[in-house]
C-alpha cells in the first residue's frame, strides 16, 4: 500500500525531481534519504518502488503504463514497499500491489501491511517436510509425490496440460480447506478468467486469491506480482493456516526482468538475463517450506512454473530453477500428443523430499509402478522386431496399458490418493481395465461405507503384495460402483 503525493509529502518532507525516463524506469535527483525497496509516489498519482541509487540519481521501477514526464515531482514514502494483506483477500482477485480488482474487498477480522520483498526465514525457524500433499493427481500422488512445504517446478513445453494440473492440485488443497494463492504473472485476461471461473465451478473460491498481472500491465507490476503472493502466503503461515502457492510463471517474469535491466544499462550474461536472475528467483522460493509458528507447524508449498519450448529442459532460466527446487515434474509434449493426460513423465520426474512424506505402502507402489510401466516401455520396443508374445510379456503389457488408462485423468475429476492406491492394486491383480475411473471417485466422495471400506484397506496395509490380495478379497464391494454405473 503507497499513500498519496500529499500524505508522503508531509510526512517524510522528502522530495526529489523526474530528471529521465527509459521505458518503466525512471531516474529521479534531489533525494536527501533513500533505500533499496523502498516506495514513492509521483505528483501525477503513480506509484514506483526505489531499485538502486548512485551519487547523483535514484533508480525508480513505475507500477503503471502512464508515460511520467521530466520534471515530475516524486515523494519518498519512508517505508519499504508493502502490501495489505488479512482474509478479506480470500474469494478476490487483485493486482500486484494488493488492491483488489473484482470488487470491493471485505474488510478483514486482522490485517497488516507486509513487506513485499522479506527476507527467508533462517533455519531455525523450519522442520523437516513431513506432511503429504495431495494434489488429487494419481500419477503425481503415487508416483512423484510431493510433501507439505515442498518446492516443486512445473516444467513442460507451451498446452501440455501444466495449468489443467495446477488447477486440479489447488482444488485438493482448497477442499482441505488450505489457502491457495495463484500468481498470474504476465498472462491475457482471458487466461485469469479462466482460472477464476473454474475455482467459482467448483466452489473453491473461497479459500483461493488470484494474484494477477496482465500482459499489458506494466513490467514492474509484472515483475512484482510472485513477491506480492508470496507475502499474501507468510501471512497466512504465521496464522498458523498451510498455503499453497502457484507462480505461473518464473521463465515469463524472467524474461521481464531482462527487459528492465537491459533499459537500465545493467551488464548482460547468459541469453542476455542480467547477473542477479538467480538470487531474485532463490530468494523468492526461499521463503517457502515448513516452518514452526508458535509451536504448531504450518507450511508454504509452492508450485513454480517454467516453459520448455520443444521439450529442453536445459535452458538458462530453467536449469536455475531446477537446482533451487526440491524437484521437478516433466510435462512431455510427445506423450501430450499421444494423448495422455496429464502427459507427466514419470521417468524425467523427480521429488527430492515427497517420498519421505509417504508411508512404507505408498513407497512400495511407487517403485512398483515404476518397474512396472519401465518393463512395458521395454517390451514395446522389443516386440517392434515381431517376436512372439508370451504370456508372460502379453501379462506386463495388459497392465501397463491399464496403468496408463488409469492415469489419464480429465482436469475435473480428482481422485484421493487411498483411492488411487487401492485402484492400483486392482490393476495389479488383473481385476480392473482401468477406465472409468471418476465412478470409484463420486462413490468415494458420496457414499461413506465405501470410503470407510476404501481408507480401512489402507489403513490396516503391511505391505504392497499383502494389500493386492486384500483388495483381491475384497473386489466384489470394490468394483461395486461399476456395476450400479
Amino acid at each position: 500500500m503507497i499513500h498519496s503525493f500529499e500524505y508522503c509529502l508531509e510526512k517524510v518532507k522528502d522530495v526529489g525531481i523526474v530528471e529521465e525516463v527509459k521505458g518503466s524506469l525512471v531516474f529521479v535527483s534531489g533525494f536527501k534519504k533513500a533505500s533499496v525497496g523502498e516506495g514513492v509516489t509521483f505528483e501525477t498519482g503513480e506509484h514506483g518502488e526505489i531499485i538502486s541509487l548512485n551519487r547523483e540519481l535514484t533508480e525508480i521501477l513505475i507500477f503503471s503504463r502512464n508515460p511520467i514526464n521530466s520534471g515530475v515531482r516524486v515523494a519518498r514514502t519512508g517505508d519499504q514497499l508493502s502490501v495489505t494483506v488479512g482474509e478479506g483477500l480470500l474469494g478476490h482477485i487483485v493486482n500486484a500491489l494488493g488492491y483488489t480488482l473484482d470488487s470491493k474487498r471485505q474488510d478483514s477480522i486482522k490485517s497488516e501491511l507486509r513487506r513485499v520483498e522479506a527476507a527467508a526465514g533462517d533455519i531455525s525457524g523450519r522442520k523437516r517436510v513431513d506432511g503429504f500433499l495431495e494434489t488429487g493427481v494419481s500419477v503425481v500422488d503415487l508416483a512423484v509425490p510431493l510433501g507439505l512445504g515442498q518446492r516443486e517446478l512445473v516444467i513442460g513445453d507451451r498446452k501440455t496440460g501444466k495449468t489443467s494440473f495446477l488447477l486440479q492440485t489447488v482444488l485438493s488443497q482448497a477442499r482441505k480447506e488450505r489457502v491457495c494463492v495463484y500468481a498470474l504473472v504476465g498472462k491475457r485476461k482471458s487466461e485469469v478468467i479462466e482460472v477464476r471461473n473454474f475455482l467459482k465451478k467448483n466452489k473453491v473460491m473461497d479459500y483461493s486469491i488470484i494474484v494477477a498481472a496482465f500482459a499489458d500491465d506494466s513490467p514492474g507490476e509484472i515483475y512484482m506480482a510472485p513477491f506480492t503472493a508470496m507475502t499474501i502466503a507468510e501471512y497466512f503461515r504465521d496464522a498458523g493456516v498451510d498455503s499453497l502457492v502457484v507462480i505461473d510463471d518464473l521463465t515469463t517474469h524472467a524474461k521481464y526482468w531482462r527487459e528492465i535491466s537491459l533499459v537500465g544499462g545493467r551488464f548482460p550474461g547468459r541469453e542476455s538475463y542480467p547477473g542477479d536472475i538467480f538470487y531474485l528467483h532463490s530468494k523468492l522460493l526461499e521463503r517457502a517450506g515448513n516452518f514452526k509458528v508458535d509451536g504448531k507447524d504450518a507450511s508454504i508449498s509452492c508450485l513454480p512454473v517454467a516453459e520448455a519450448p520443444a521439450g529442453d529442459i536445459t535452458g538458462y532460466i530453467q536449469t536455475n530453477l531446477m537446482s533451487m527446487t526440491d524437484g521437478h515434474i516433466f510435462f512431455d509434449s510427445e506423450l501430450f500428443f499421444k494423448g495422455y493426460r496429464p502427459a507427466v513423465n514419470i521417468f524425467l520426474s523427480v521429488t527430492r523430499v515427497g517420498k519421505q512424506t509417504q508411508p512404507p505402502l505408498f513407497r512400495d507402489m511407487g517403485k512398483e509402478i515404476l518397474t512396472l510401466l519401465k518393463r512395458n516401455e521395454e517390451m514395446e520396443r522389443f516386440l517392434r522386431f515381431g517376436p512372439e508374445v508370451t504370456p508372460m510379456a502379453a501379462k506386463i503389457l495388459r497392465q501397463g496399458q491399464r496403468l496408463y488408462s488409469f492415469f489419464n485423468q480429465m482436469p475435473q475429476v480428482s481422485v484421493p490418493v487411498n483411492l488411487s492406491a487401492v485402484l492400483t492394486a486392482l490393476i495389479r491383480s488383473d481385476d480392473w481395465d482401468g477406465k472409468n475411473a471418476e465412478v470409484f471417485s463420486k462413490a468415494y466422495a458420496e457414499e461413506p461405507r465405501y470410503k470407510m471400506l476404501v481408507d480401512g484397506l489402507v489403513s490396516r496395509a503391511e505391505g504392497f503384495e499383502k494389500f493386492v490380495k486384500d483388495v483381491q478379497a475384497l473386489k466384489e464391494k470394490l468394483k461395486k460402483p461399476l456395476k450400479e454405473k
